[in-house]
């Protein structure tokens, strides 16, 4: 039984249909990569599935843990497990990164937030992900790339069973994106299904177990990682060969269209010189 099973989910705006029947199963502890050209409908999918999209703004049947589910806004999705971290960075820069992690959900008692709780939490949060970052700075004072770790902090604060991730690495340096995947490697271990988009192929195949391509709203290919390889993935992107992307031509010169001999050029700043020139139509 799949963890996630997203079935033929349509969406459309005024005059384009973005989601055409998508489908898409993830399962428990799985890494599958959802990859497509820009424009091809994956972060739509993902905003139906957060709730971003809400019920009845779009067709189609989302299960999690084989009990269908009807999101009518982010709470309810993640109610259900479910995370997601969009490439836009949603942190409140003037706010602590504490703050940032429990916003909404800060630990409280009689309506008056318990401060040494929540950065109590929010350390050990950042420890048991080898995350170095005071939870008592603001996160506007953070680089982007530690931003965007410190929002997949706060995601997994949720104790999300479901993790989307849209392009990830798009701000991180080398060493960061290192911690990234240790830190996704152990949830996988955990038995956290990830949802992981993105353009770099390089990343798709380090930690993917499956691979599905998206083209002009469709689901053209869903592929074990290990039974593919690069070239297939972008044909599949494409709708064509890669040796069609990138054809080979060959050029032949053609008649003489311009002979210039005896050309003799006057000036103050160099001498008399003689040139030939001749050019050829391509």
């Amino acid at each position: 039984m799949p963890l996630l099973e997203m079935r033929n989910i349509v969406k459309e705006f005024p005059g384009v249909r973005a989601l055409d029947g998508v489908s898409l199963t993830l399962d428990t502890g799985e890494f599958h990569s959802l990859v497509g050209e820009n424009g091809a409908g994956k972060s739509t999918l993902m905003k139906v599935l957060s709730g971003v999209y809400p019920e009845g703004t779009f067709t189609g049947e989302i299960l999690v843990d084989d009990a269908s589910r009807h999101f009518r806004g982010i709470r309810d999705s993640e109610k259900a497990g479910i995370a997601i971290i969009f490439q836009e960075l949603s942190l409140v820069k003037e706010l602590t990164v504490g703050e940032n992690i429990f916003l909404g959900r800060e630990p409280s008692r009689f309506g008056v937030v318990n401060w040494s709780e929540l950065y109590h939490r929010a350390a050990k949060l950042l420890q048991n992900l080898n995350l170095p970052i005071d939870p008592r700075v603001k996160a506007g004072s953070l680089g982007i790339g530690q931003q965007q770790l410190v929002e997949i902090a706060k995601a997994l604060s949720q104790d999300a069973k479901i993790l989307v991730l849209d392009e990830p690495t798009a701000a991180l340096t080398e060493s960061e994106v290192e911690t990234l995947f240790g830190i996704l490697e152990n949830l996988r271990k955990r038995g956290v299904g990830m949802i992981y988009i993105s353009h770099k192929l390089d990343e798709v195949f380090r930690m993917s177990d499956r691979v599905t391509v998206l083209r002009d709203g469709k689901t053209v290919a869903t592929h074990a990682a290990s039974a593919t390889n690069k070239n297939d993935i972008i044909a599949a992107m494409v709708g064509r060969e890669v040796g069609d992307i990138f054809p080979v031509t060959t050029h032949t010169h053609g008649a003489m269209a311009l002979s210039v001999t005896g050309l003799t050029a006057y000036s103050a700043d160099i001498a008399d010189k003689s040139w030939s020139i001749a050019y050829r139509s391509p």
